[in-house]
């Protein structure tokens, strides 16, 4: 039912368009056969005598600007009654001009007018739809159905909205991935674009997370249903974009404020302008009514209002196109004021899990005899379930075979007996006897920030492993671009003070916060507020969901849980810092197009009111001037569908 009603919405809507355009199109070829035909073609009609030529203008007139005059006139009544007070739309200036226009037969001026005033209305329209395009693109990838297996191995095609969590899925090859679930049995190459922005497909297999609206490869699969359809990581986005379509920035809030008392102005002025115009200065009363005609036009603040809106639904689909989500065009705008950022450290700055940097035996050990300790090593960890433990089974997959028991004993570490000898593994703090050389070694370690496991042989420590949990290399890249910017970078972790600062060296980064319980991320966002303004928040995790919603800029990473998207402004698709910096040069250019279009369009203004004011100035141009200077606005906003290309650097 649902669809069914979208579907004739969107009918109407795009009937309604093409109608719409017929007309204009209609009334402007009457408009080009009007000014060849002369004026002497005419017919009578009572005591009036109706020339052709000017019969065919008011006709162009009519059924070209039918729907701007009506938007003029019917949204100011409308409006004023809705909110008890005269509340005028901007387009009745152009249309009271077109009417006055009529009134003193200027046919052609009055047809001119609106031709052109429509064109640039349709070309606002075209150009907001182009803007939208990739924003309209994801809706279209919104699942609705999936093939359920039931209880006696049937499969039932249902709705996505009738599926609930622990339902059993079939996926066939080519098929859109109805839900978020878990993949019971199979393997297969799937098109996680939707989601993420990456093209490439991922390989997944038993046990992989899988995400609806995502295109299945050639391989099939079933899964189980985990989550309920409107809690979806692409439900989730769906309400990022229509939370879009709502959220302005505060320029656009602004104009769209003072528009109506800069209108009502306006109608106040345009007759005492008149009356200046006629008693004042002398004008009859052609000249007078005339030049408050061009007035109306001039003052109009029709490229003024599209200053903002073309320019940032352009900016948000650019980045919607880059894997770069933000729920509204204020949010993307407090962008480019941001004079500080906070990043949580772990799977934001990092990698997110441990590896091996470094691995360390005492100088008097041969090559040969190392080999055969990693090999303990490797085959003693194989009976851990310490998160470290898979850090160094990744690390050493080429080592020999060696088969032996360990024993996990807390608080000590791993022991075993391999051969005539018994080994261990375990933090610094279990032993007792070490030697000058290993202390120093990770002495050294410790304070790059990597933990540190010793390994003995009959109670002599005879070699180490360092691991850490190691920065992203887009997060290096991010970090370098920020510090350039001039804004202030801040790491936020739980981590020892020493390890977070080891962290940060390596990022570049230029203020460490260690020993920070995850209460405390939000009252620090408050204080950076403090110190430097505009700040923006990036994490990923539930505890940095606090600290997203008090910051001005929350940013998620799209790898993080649903907490930390639904508290966060943005997503970054692809988990990929360098893609906050692309923000930033969006936002920043976004900033200098509307304050460029701002300023040109009340420049025209002025210019033409100018002009009219010394009688400089006739409808026809002015027309030109005016609409010209709205499609120039628009058409500078559309520059920002394109993606930024970085500057090569000489």
């Amino acid at each position: 039912m649902n669809k069914e009603k979208k579907h004739n919405h969107n009918h109407n809507h795009n009937h309604g368009e093409l109608v719409e355009l017929i007309l204009y199109f209609t009334g402007l070829l009457l408009f080009i056969v009007a000014i060849f035909l002369p004026k002497s073609i005419a017919f009578t009609v009572g005591n009036f005598e109706v020339v052709i030529k000017n019969l065919f203008y008011l006709i162009a007139t009519v059924i070209s600007g039918y729907h701007v005059i009506y938007e003029g006139f019917a949204d100011t009544i409308k409006s004023s009654i809705k909110h008890k007070r005269f509340k005028p739309n901007i387009h009745v200036l152009m249309a009271l001009a077109a009417v006055g226009a009529i009134i003193i037969a200027e046919y052609f001026e009055g047809a001119l007018l609106i031709l052109i005033f429509a064109g640039a209305h349709i070309l606002e329209e075209y150009a907001e739809a182009k803007s939208q395009k990739e924003i309209k693109n994801l809706l279209d990838l919104n699942p609705t159905q999936g093939r359920r297996i039931n209880a006696d191995g049937s499969i039932t095609i249902v709705d996505v909205a009738d599926l609930v969590i622990g339902d059993i899925l079939q996926v066939l090859n080519g098929d859109q991935v109805a839900t978020d679930g878990i993949i019971l049995t199979g393997i297969s190459n799937i098109d996680e674009s939707s989601i993420t922005g990456e093209s490439i497909p991922k390989e997944k297999t038993v046990g992989d997370i899988v995400f609806g609206s995502t295109i299945n490869g050639n391989g099939t699969f079933t899964m189980k249903v985990t989550k309920d359809s409107k809690d979806t990581v692409f439900a989730k986005i769906l309400q990022l974009v229509s939370e879009t379509q709502t959220n302005v920035s505060k320029t656009a809030v602004l104009i769209k404020r003072i528009e109506p008392i800069y209108v009502t102005i306006v109608l106040i002025i345009a007759p005492l302008f008149y009356v200046l115009g006629r008693f004042g200065f002398g004008w009859d009363h052609y000249q007078s009514f005339y030049r408050t005609m061009v007035l109306l036009i001039g003052a109009s603040p029709c490229a003024l209002a599209a200053t903002d809106i073309p320019a940032t639904l352009s900016a948000i689909s650019n980045l919607a196109k880059n894997g770069i989500l933000f729920k509204g065009g204020s949010y993307l705008s407090n962008f480019a004021d941001v004079k500080a950022i906070a990043f949580d450290k772990t799977g934001t700055l990092t990698e997110g899990k441990p590896v091996v940097t470094d691995n360390y035996f005492i100088d008097t050990l041969s090559e040969d005899k190392k080999n055969d300790y990693l090999a303990i090593i490797v085959a003693m960890e194989k009976h851990s379930n310490h998160p470290l433990a898979d850090a160094i089974i990744n690390r050493f997959t080429e080592v020999k075979e060696v088969e032996l028991d360990a024993e996990n004993i807390i608080g000590t570490g791993l022991i075993t007996s391999y051969g005539s000898n018994k080994y261990k593994i375990g933090k610094p703090s279990s032993y007792k006897n070490v030697s000058k050389e290993i202390f120093e070694v990770t002495e050294k370690f410790e304070d790059e920030g990597k933990t540190v496991v010793y390994f003995s042989e009959n109670d002599l420590i005879v070699g180490l492993i360092a691991i850490q949990d190691i920065p992203k290399e887009t997060s290096i890249n991010a970090i370098k671009y920020f510090n350039e910017q001039g804004i202030h970078t801040v790491m936020i972790t739980g981590d020892a003070i020493k390890t977070g600062e080891a962290i940060g060296r390596q990022l570049g980064i230029t203020q460490v916060i260690g020993n920070v319980l995850p209460e405390d991320k939000s009252n620090i966002i408050a204080d950076l507020k403090a110190t430097y303004g505009a700040v923006a928040m990036v994490g990923d995790g539930v505890n940095d969901a606090p600290a997203l919603a008090q910051a001005d800029i929350g940013v998620a990473m799209g790898s993080g849980t649903d907490i930390a998207i639904d508290a966060a402004d943005a997503v970054l698709m692809q988990s990929d810092l360098e893609k906050l910096n692309y923000t930033h040069k969006v936002a920043t250019k976004l900033r200098r197009v509307v304050i460029t279009n701002i300023i040109f369009a009340m420049t025209i203004v002025v210019f033409l009111l100018t002009m009219n004011f010394i009688g400089k100035m006739d409808m026809p141009i002015a027309v030109v001037f005016h609409e010209g200077s709205t499609i120039v606005v628009i058409l500078s906003g559309l520059r920002l569908l394109r993606t930024i290309k970085p500057k090569i650097k000489k």
